[in-house]
């Protein structure tokens, strides 16, 4: 892929996102869209599971869904 090609292609790129925002923009101040500004803290599922370093250890032989 030459450079020319790598222009068009962020140039297009550009242009999507440009006509993605007006669209967003529009629906927004037409109340169809919503930008909430803010964290929900509340979890969206009653029985969350952490993964990782974060996840609580388990006891040999429970099952993770149990």
């Amino acid at each position: 892929m030459g450079m020319s090609d790598d222009n068009e292609i962020q140039s297009r790129t550009n242009r999507m996102d440009d006509a993605f925002c007006a669209r967003l923009r529009a629906a927004i101040e037409a109340g169809l869209e919503s930008a909430p500004i803010g964290v929900v803290t509340t979890p969206g599922t009653q029985h969350p599971k952490l993964a990782g370093r974060y996840a609580a250890p388990q006891e040999r032989g429970t099952a993770i869904d149990g």
